[in-house]
């Protein structure tokens, strides 16, 4: 490494810092976001099938996540980007063309797209910032990676404030109808209309995304395939399955990468599933449907103060500490929402989505710290696949919670109506996250502790020793 490289001044005077940062902000602008559940109805398909489908796209995230890290290692971090904007252009396109209105040719459209989705996701998954991090490691400045981190967050944050808010107001046809008013157009606008209008704004987003990605570079300098020759590439599906096993044993024996992933699965799945019941604990807790929307927009604008917050705390405090800091955020989110007190139950709300944002910063930091190049996407990989597990089978656990406390306060309250039912069993169902969060928190302290008795926090192990 030169003295040039050594002392790099700025981690965006790399190119592939740069277009890292606006993948993930054009790739996870998604309009389409703050009316994804009316969307799917409006176009005539049922809850049950909505269900359906998020199962199907977490399922395809599951079973892509791994061999999409190694293909990613093995075929090229920038073929792999390209592929998930491509698949992002199609699953927009499927939605833009798609007629409303017939069941059986829906449902197999949005299956295909959930795929689509899902495998996108697993694609970009550690892909991107595997080739941003080793750019910045190549030109002498991962130390400055909290830098990239704290800007991509905050970049993304502001593109989701403004997907949050344009995203909900254009599929409004009164809205709608009112702005085409307002600038002298005499054009009729229905929901016909309207539904599909977030959609197009989401594929302008993809259509950005794969020119960001062809701009790409590989750490060779150049935008050729890391694997040379297409006909070179025949051996990968070999080599994927070595990649794989390699990283996946590298983290066994690795007590501190193992310790950081579980981490982040135990608060990313609590959290995540809290984040996927957020409309119907707004509604409880007496907030205006119409305010869904700039409450979505105030949560991502968490993102603009998290990082730097974030960032401070891992130059002045060391991994044990920021864990509990975490730790502790979670649980005063978890115990407060759990009182459903009436409008100033937005602010535990907001305590809690903090702890997303210093979670998915911190397990980036630390685990690219230990990661070894050459495995890096496959890790993250790893690290995804883990997370997905996790939220999947809290899911299910949720599930079964809800159809046990059903019946039972049915029982209790014959009087009440069916909206009332729901809304009261979702009130219970809720006290147990905070005890939940609570009995995982012991058990990944008792194994961190167990794993890391007999190394150094930072101890590295290389996959292939």
């Amino acid at each position: 490494m030169d003295s040039h490289n050594a002392s790099l001044a700025s981690p965006f005077a790399v190119s592939n810092i740069r277009l890292f940062i606006a993948f993930r902000v054009f790739f996870n602008a998604r309009f389409y976001y703050p009316v994804f559940t009316i969307l799917f109805i409006d176009f005539g398909l049922t809850v049950s099938q909505f269900a359906l489908m998020n199962a199907v796209w977490a399922a395809t995230i599951v079973i892509m996540e791994v061999p999409s890290g190694a293909l990613a290692d093995i075929w090229g971090r920038r073929n792999l980007l390209i592929l998930a904007s491509v698949l992002m252009i199609i699953e927009m396109l499927l939605l833009c063309f798609v007629p409303r209105g017939y069941s059986g040719l829906l449902f197999t459209v949005f299956l295909i797209n959930r795929v689509l989705s899902g495998t996108a996701e697993a694609a970009a998954s550690g892909a991107d910032e595997a080739l941003a991090y080793d750019a910045l490691k190549a030109a002498g400045g991962e130390s400055q990676w909290r830098r990239v981190l704290a800007m991509q967050m905050r970049l993304k944050a502001v593109a989701s404030i403004i997907a949050m808010s344009l995203g909900a107001a254009i599929y409004d046809p009164v809205f709608m109808q009112g702005v085409m008013s307002w600038i002298g157009l005499d054009i009729e606008l229905k929901l016909g209309h309207t539904i599909r209008f977030p959609i197009y704004l989401t594929l302008c987003m993809a259509v950005i995304t794969l020119f960001v990605t062809l701009k790409m570079k590989e750490l060779n300098g150049t935008t050729e395939d890391a694997c040379g020759p297409l006909e070179q590439c025949g051996q990968s599906v070999k080599q994927i399955i070595g990649q794989t096993l390699q990283a996946g044993r590298w983290i066994l024996v690795t007590p501190w990468a193992m310790v950081i992933i579980a981490a982040g699965f135990l608060f990313d799945g609590i959290i995540r599933m809290v984040i996927t019941l957020t409309s119907q604990y707004y509604r409880l807790i007496e907030i205006p449907e119409a305010t869904f929307g700039i409450i979505g927009s105030l949560l991502a604008g968490l993102g603009l103060v998290i990082p730097r917050i974030a960032t401070k705390m891992t130059d002045r405090f060391s991994p044990r500490m920021n864990l509990l800091s975490i730790a502790a955020t979670t649980i005063i989110g978890l115990v407060g929402m759990s009182f459903f007190k009436p409008i100033i139950g937005l602010v535990p709300a907001l305590i809690l989505f903090s702890g997303m944002y210093m979670t998915g910063f911190f397990v980036s930091h630390y685990l690219n710290q230990i990661t070894p190049s050459s495995h890096r996407a496959t890790v993250l990989s790893f690290k995804g696949l883990s997370f997905n597990l996790f939220y999947g089978l809290l899911g299910l656990l949720y599930s079964v919670l809800l159809a046990r406390l059903k019946p039972r306060t049915s029982a209790l309250n014959p009087d009440i109506d069916a909206q009332q039912l729901e809304g009261l069993v979702f009130i219970q169902s809720f006290q147990w996250f905070p005890w939940a969060f609570i009995i995982g928190l012991i058990v990944f302290l008792i194994f961190g502790a167990y794993r890391l008795r007999s190394s150094t926090i930072h101890k590295q192990v290389t996959p292939d020793g």
